[in-house]
């Protein structure tokens, strides 16, 4: 802003600047010398009070007399009495649903302490309003206040800030609320009483007499006013506020000074002020019909006076409204004072910043009379409301993109801002603004941010299920990360020693830009196609061009080239962006303010290096970098969320590698609490999901705990929900839930999870064409499945599917691809199973490569190695089978020894073990005839049923081999518990897995008719007999039957 333009010889004092919203105000009044020096100390957050200028600042809430006024007198009563008894509430909070006139109640309470001339101080939070959201400037800003309201204050306020600086921190900062709202607000207010009245017990001095202040604090106590408590982000705090409140008045129960508190109904607000000692005010108490109608009435008249055309009308025809209309009107509204003022404001066509007499048509030729019955269709409740007042600027140029901008906005812009950002006239942003006014705060000058009318819009415009066509779409944050370049490059063209001056000295637009164009990038970094990603990069180095050495620029250039290395595997990307953010962490040591973004950009640049090529050293010192960037973000920094969730996810790629437990659980723990700090509607939340889902399956594979598994699911569901087709980041959460849901057919046997998983796995595939980088990862998850569904069908179609879905992402993980060796072991896992099916041999040596290989990339301790150990020695068994080369048998059963001491108890994969070497013995024993190896494989393979209880999936393979070992056994020894044992497992193996119309169905018929057999030749037990005579006879059957339908 060119503040001084045109002007000669000038000069200016004592001006000081804010930045407030990012936009450059001014302060209004005249400021004495001895308030300016304080003033000037506090830095108070100006446009936070009930003075502010509410056309500029919301909310904008005007009160009407006659609506509600039992309760505003009742508070207005409450805060002029004297507090004379220990017992009486200081606290008074108001709560009702969104648009229920709460902040109307708080202005209006505050404008008639103005009037009656006590002493009142406030704060109206709002969302997305820079500082006014959150917390941390809430001391200063009302002990900025009080030193005017209660001149005595201020003496004990400035002496505190002199004995402890850091109470003025805007931020964090280390010194908690509670401290400085006591040192700066409660203790000042005390010591000012104090000091007039006597410090023992809040008895008053009676040999000194009262200042003016003080005898107005006799008659009435000061007035703290927090409208909007739900608005602040800060949920933590804000408990720690109350709290801290509540003691100083228990502690403190005759002090002359009252707290009006208004918000709606939330579990951190309710948890600490529904207690006794608050005073409660629910509004739909007070909501009725009468004050709709009331409301409604005088702002008729009001419109009517201003109307010429409204004045005819009326002369002509007479009452407008008629009472019929209002009433009408009345019941529409159903008691939301926001809708009845949006509804207003519609009939009337107010331009809400230009002339009251003003008009903004909403169709040509329309007035007032017209739009009436417009508005009385219009679907009751705000969502159907938004809907109906955006589709009347839908059809306008440019229309979605500035809609989605200002919901997207990590900050407040003016409409030349916004113009700017998006590369647009400011006419066509204002063309598309001035018929949505009822909604959108529009200013009369294009230097103040355009503003909501209600919070609650931006939460309408960013929820899919509720917005439809009007969708602010993530993708967005690609078209605004884009044009925030080139407003930084426009500039820097223009005055390539832009980024040297101080932030606040930027334009508007491209301070914007400056500050939040990479937290766009990261907002958007699933919408990016390679075309974007080009054009970026290319931007970003025609500006580093300009400014060779400006680490902000090298910021950039690093985020979007690192950026398109993961998306498109460019591992030459990655390295120059790694080579980029250590540039730019020499430039920002510590205790420069960048430090702690330079240390997560190195880290997240590392990380996605050791991704991409499974070097160890990336991976350490990216969890190095992520860990001291989160002790510099303590509780409750608004980035400690994000760094809780990369280190968490780095710490689960170092367990994946190294199985080390406590990087899980540690891991677990900090992705628990990142998704605490990211509550619904927060857009990072999705992404935490998936990432503690992520640590909790892994969880469950190590130790098989069901909840963890349950839990997973839950979240993955969860985060699917909040992103619908088309969200760019739809493919993660389905790849995942499917991942999960694999895993519980696995565990349970329940076939709907299995044709869940493949359904989330082939939508996942389609939103992951080629060149997608996690392309890979979906062709292997669905080949897996299809796999598991051959395995439990034998649809031979599923088997050839799976090998060619295996064999495509096998090739787009060459060596040294960190995820090559799981490609390898599944697809030699498919080719195994389609040599058991068809005998081809080639299928074999084929597979027992690929496992060879895949073991060969997972030494020891890496936590998939036992999965290899494991396969690899299947397949030599099978080999040793076909061909009858004892090395094969001899190094299998060596590589399921050492599988098994990796799967100790509990593992939820020992029973695996168990029953793989205790085949591998049985066979040895078949060559050898070594009754100890006999003995070995009947003793696994009982273990291995005890951890398989029904009903679990896998439970009919062990008894089949359980009873095939005491089969051979029996004919060995002959001892007849073997026998009976054997049965006993044939007979299960009947009776509850296959059953008729399963596959394998004859084969177990023949295989107990066989026990019984030899049962019967030793007892000649009668009823063996029959029973041996049916079962044959049914497997001839199915026989016949499995061969007719598959001729």
């Amino acid at each position: 802003m060119n503040v001084l333009s045109g002007s000669q010889n000038a000069r200016v004092e004592y001006m000081t600047n804010y930045n407030v919203e990012g936009t450059l105000h001014f302060p209004s009044l005249p400021i004495s010398p001895e308030q300016r020096t304080l003033y000037n100390i506090l830095q108070p957050i100006i446009d936070a009070s009930h003075t502010r200028d509410r056309k500029r600042s919301p909310p904008n809430s005007d009160f009407f007399p006659g609506t509600r006024p039992g309760l505003v007198t009742n508070v207005n009563g409450w805060t002029r009495g004297k507090i004379s008894h220990v017992l009486e509430p200081h606290v008074r909070w108001m709560y009702g649903y969104v648009g229920s006139g709460k902040s109307s109640i708080s202005q209006e309470v505050c404008d008639t302490c103005e009037r009656e001339d006590r002493p009142v101080i406030s704060f109206f939070f709002f969302r997305n309003a820079g500082d006014r959201s959150r917390i941390w400037r809430l001391a200063t800003t009302l002990a900025s206040q009080m030193a005017v309201a209660v001149p005595e204050a201020g003496p004990f306020i400035r002496a505190a800030v002199e004995s402890n600086p850091a109470l003025l921190a805007p931020n964090e900062g280390g010194i908690s609320l509670r401290a400085r709202m006591q040192q700066l607000v409660y203790a000042t207010f005390k010591a000012a009483v104090q000091g007039e009245r006597g410090a023992d017990d809040q008895v008053p001095n009676t040999d000194a007499p009262l200042s003016p202040v003080n005898r107005a604090l006799s008659q009435s106590p000061l007035l703290i006013v927090l409208d909007g408590l739900d608005e602040c982000e800060n949920k933590d705090e804000i408990q720690e506020l109350i709290s801290g409140m509540l003691l100083f008045f228990k502690e403190n129960p005759l002090i002359p000074l009252r707290v009006f508190i208004t918000s709606r109904v939330e579990e951190h607000i309710q948890s600490q002020l529904n207690v006794p000692s608050v005073r409660l005010d629910n509004l739909v108490d007070y909501c009725s019909d009468d004050d709709i109608d009331t409301f409604l009435r005088l702002l008729f008249e009001d419109g009517c006076k201003r109307s010429a055309v409204i004045r005819s009308y009326v002369q002509q025809h007479g009452e407008w409204p008629t009472p019929s209309d209002r009433r009408k009107l009345v019941e529409h509204i159903g008691g939301s004072f926001i809708f009845g003022s949006t509804l207003f404001k519609f009939i009337m066509g107010t331009n809400t910043e230009g002339d009251a007499g003003t008009s903004m048509e909403a169709g040509a030729g329309m007035t007032p009379m017209d739009r009436l019955p417009l508005a009385l269709k219009m679907n009751p409740g705000l969502d159907g409301l938004y809907a109906q007042i955006l589709a009347r600027s839908q059809h306008l140029p440019h229309f979605g993109k500035i809609i989605s901008t200002i919901a997207l906005l990590q900050a407040p812009l003016s409409t030349s801002g916004i113009a700017e950002i998006l590369g647009i006239n400011t006419y066509e942003v204002v063309n598309v603004l001035v018929n949505v006014q009822t909604i959108i705060q529009v200013p009369g000058t294009d230097d103040i941010p355009v503003t909501l009318c209600h919070t609650s819009l931006r939460d309408f415009l960013t929820t899919q299920s509720r917005s439809h066509e009007f969708f602010a779409h993530p993708s967005n944050h690609v078209l605004l990360h884009r044009r925030c370049i080139e407003c930084k490059l426009k500039h820097l063209r223009q005055d390539p020693g832009l980024f040297m001056q101080p932030r606040r000295s930027l334009p508007p637009a491209a301070c914007y830009a400056v500050r939040y164009s990479r937290r766009h990038s990261w907002f958007g970094s699933g919408g990016y196609t390679l075309s974007d990603l080009n054009s970026a990069i290319e931007l970003c180095r025609e500006g580093l061009a300009l400014q060779p050495e400006e680490p902000e620029l090298k910021e950039d250039l690093a985020s979007i080239v690192r950026l398109r290395g993961i998306k498109h595997g460019y591992l030459a990307d990655i390295d120059e962006a790694i080579s980029l953010c250590r540039a730019v962490l020499d430039l920002r040591q510590t205790p420069h303010p960048g430090y702690t973004d330079a240390l997560n950009s190195l880290a997240t640049a590392l990380l996605a290096r050791h991704r991409r090529t499974g070097v160890m050293a990336d991976l350490e010192e990216a969890i190095s970098l992520y860990s001291e960037a989160l002790k510099l973000r303590p509780i409750p920094h608004s980035d400690r969320a994000y760094l809780l969730n990369s280190l968490g996810s780095a710490l689960l790629d170092r367990h994946r590698w190294t199985g080390i437990v406590a990087d899980l659980d540690e891991a677990t723990s900090l992705l628990r609490e990142a998704l605490e700090l990211r509550p619904s509607p927060h857009p990072g939340r999705s992404h935490s999901l998936n990432t503690l889902g992520n640590a909790l399956l892994d969880r469950h594979r190590r130790t098989g705990v069901m909840a963890d598994l349950e839990d997973a699911t839950a979240l993955y569901r969860e985060a699917l929900e909040l992103r619908p087709f088309p969200h760019p980041g739809r493919s993660n959460p389905l790849n995942n839930l499917g991942n999960a849901l694999l895993d519980c057919h696995r565990r349970t046997g329940v076939i709907a999870d299995l044709e869940g998983a493949i359904s989330l796995y082939n939508e996942a595939l389609e939103l992951r064409p080629s060149p997608h980088p996690d392309r890979s990862d979906s062709l292997n998850n669905l080949g897996n499945a299809l796999l598991d569904r051959h395995r439990r069908a034998g649809v031979m179609t599923d088997l050839e599917k799976a090998i060619s879905l295996l064999r495509e992402a096998l090739k787009l993980r060459p060596s040294p691809h960190p995820d090559r060796s799981d490609s390898l072991n599944n697809l030699g896992n498919a080719l195994l199973d389609r040599y058991r099916r068809t005998g081809v041999m080639a299928d074999l040596e084929e597979a027992v490569s690929f496992l060879r290989e895949a073991l060969e990339l997972r030494p020891s301790p890496r936590l998939n190695r036992p999965d290899s150990l494991n396969n690899l020695g299947n397949a030599l068994v099978d080999r040793h089978r076909c061909t009858g080369v004892m090395a094969d048998l001899e190094e299998a059963i060596s590589l399921l020894r050492e599988a098994l001491e990796f799967r100790p108890s509990p593992h939820p994969d020992r029973s695996d073990s168990f029953n793989n070497l205790g085949n591998a013995l049985l066979d040895r024993h078949r060559c050898t005839g070594v009754m100890a190896d006999l003995e070995e494989a009947v003793s696994l393979l009982r273990e291995a049923l005890d951890l398989r209880p029904s009903p679990r999936p896998d439970r009919p393979d062990v008894l089949y081999n359980l009873a095939l070992s005491l089969h051979v056994m029996y004919k060995v020894t002959h001892v007849p518990s073997d026998l009976q044992e054997a049965v006993t497992c044939r007979e299960e193996l009947v009776e509850l897995h296959r059953a008729v119309g399963h596959r394998h169905r004859p084969e177990a018929l023949i295989g107990l008719a066989e026990l019984l057999q030899m049962r019967f030749d030793v007892g000649g037990q009668e009823e063996d007999l029959s029973r041996i005579e049916a079962l044959r006879e049914e497997a001839k059957q199915l026989s016949v039957s499995l061969t007719e339908s598959t001729g």
